[in-house]
């Protein structure tokens, strides 16, 4: 059971994959399991609620359960002492999950680790870290060994790891102490995953990691990442490529620029722009520890749309950070109304152990956290579905995942254009998509209609039918 982000998934994977090589059979339906894995997400106070939850349910399988991820690195011990009903594992098990998984059914008795920061595992400075990543006595670094991997999904979507840990130190996220310092993997093994994923029915890759900007920093080359995404768009059977988690303050022209369509690559690299904005505010963002505002991102967001017309965006923002003024909403609001972006996650601010927000004066109540976030809610779920009808009449290239021709008529599949992520920014309903098509295949549609933020489109038919339909 995986919770949490896309990152997770990769981990999960890896992890069963790890489990079959080591002679463990994968079943779906947990009441005939041996034992369930929970991969648990430790970001904010909800994630970790929506674990334990998890964790509780899968005990009334009956079979035994353990609990990795996020949430259970995190806390270690502490966690293992809260919930005796399962087993507790930290990313230093993973190399040995079988073992691990041997002992737990026989009834060996395991010791629960006790967290640690694990910035403070590799070297301050990041090019050092790629010598000290190779030493025996590494540090484990989940989601980077894909040789061990196994889909566990059938999807033509895949995420793919571009790099681990974080560097930056945001006020309100713990995320850098239990993923540990930014590494980011070869470029050479990124392209060995891709092609593998590829020769297992994947067409769109999502390049996920805790901050995609910085990658290649740790590799000598920051300007890693706008090499390798055209050899990614190269690879035979890829036709979509999206980048994932960047962050604004780290924006490169030339990374837009390519991001748009700049150069090329057959159109492959989605012009798709996930940007952690977190709010708008100035003032607000320096006491998050981070940096812009509205004009700096409106300004990002021109430059991209002068680029790509149709690109989309989409972000998360953070209501009810401490010292957080009715001013800084307003201007929160202001961005948010012409910024138009496609997708907006709103989430509450919740205090988290170690995180230097905890300290900080002006807190506010939960009430009144609340209902900001309900007001910025509802503002997005109406800016959103107005951006969706502002595409009513654009051509979207879509790629289709479910055919639903049994239910809604012939001819008829959902997927998700360019500027929507697989499993966050809703969907596209595609009619007129001729007889053959499969899963993983782009179509070229007309925007008839929306449904909030999920479009109704319709096929422009081409003269010849594409091959390998």
């Amino acid at each position: 059971m995986t919770l949490g982000c896309a990152r997770n998934e990769v981990d999960s994977e890896e992890l069963a994959g790890r489990l079959a090589a080591e002679g463990y059979e994968l079943v779906e339906d947990a009441d005939g399991a041996d034992a369930v894995l929970v991969n648990t997400c430790g970001f904010i106070e909800s994630a970790k609620k929506d674990s334990v939850d998890a964790i509780l349910a899968a005990t009334d399988s009956g079979a035994s359960v353990v609990a990795v991820g996020c949430m259970a690195e995190r806390y270690g011990s502490e966690l293992a002492g809260a919930l005796p009903e399962a087993t507790v594992l930290g990313f230093d098990d993973y190399a040995e999950i079988g073992g691990r998984l041997d002992d737990v059914l026989t009834g060996r008795p395991l010791v629960p680790h006790t967290p640690r920061d694990r910035r403070t595992l590799l070297p301050i400075s990041p090019v050092q870290r790629t010598a000290a990543t190779a030493a025996a006595d590494a540090p484990a670094i989940p989601g980077h060994d894909w040789l061990r991997r196994k889909r566990l999904a059938s999807g033509p979507t895949a995420a793919l790891k571009l790099a681990s840990g974080c560097d930056r130190r945001c006020a309100f996220c713990a995320i850098p102490t239990f993923r540990g310092a930014f590494v980011s993997r070869p470029p050479a093994e990124v392209l060995g995953e891709a092609q593998w994923l590829a020769s297992q029915g994947v067409t769109e890759l999502v390049l996920v990691s805790e901050n995609s900007t910085s990658y290649g920093k740790d590799l000598g080359d920051l300007r890693s990442l706008e090499k390798l995404l055209p050899q990614l768009a190269a690879v035979e059977g890829i036709v979509r490529v999206r980048v994932a988690y960047l962050q604004p303050a780290e924006l490169r022209p030339g990374l837009l620029d390519l991001i748009a369509g700049v150069g090329g690559h057959g159109g492959v690299v989605a012009p798709y722009f996930d940007l952690s904005f977190q709010h708008s505010s100035p003032t607000l963002l320096r006491r998050m520890r981070r940096f812009g505002g509205t004009e700096d991102f409106l300004r990002t967001i021109e430059r991209a749309r002068s680029l790509a017309p149709g690109a989309g965006f989409r972000t998360n923002v953070i209501l009810g950070f401490p010292g957080e003024t009715e001013e800084d909403v307003a201007e929160l609001e202001r961005f948010l109304t012409e910024g138009r972006l496609d997708a907006v996650g709103v989430f509450g601010y919740s205090d988290e152990e170690g995180t230097e927000a905890m300290r900080l004066p002006g807190k506010l109540d939960q009430p009144e956290i609340d209902a900001r976030v309900r007001r910025i809610t509802d503002l997005v779920e109406e800016l959103t579905a107005q951006r969706a009808e502002d595409r009513i009449g654009e051509r979207v290239e879509v790629l289709l995942t479910e055919d639903l021709s049994a239910t809604a008529g012939p001819g008829t599949w959902s997927g998700h254009a360019a500027h929507q992520d697989p499993d966050a920014d809703g969907t596209t309903t595609v009619t007129g998509v001729p007889d053959g098509a499969l899963a993983g295949r782009l179509v070229e549609a007309e925007v008839v209609d929306t449904e909030g933020v999920d479009l109704i489109a319709r096929v422009l038919v081409p003269a010849v039918t594409p091959a390998g339909w």
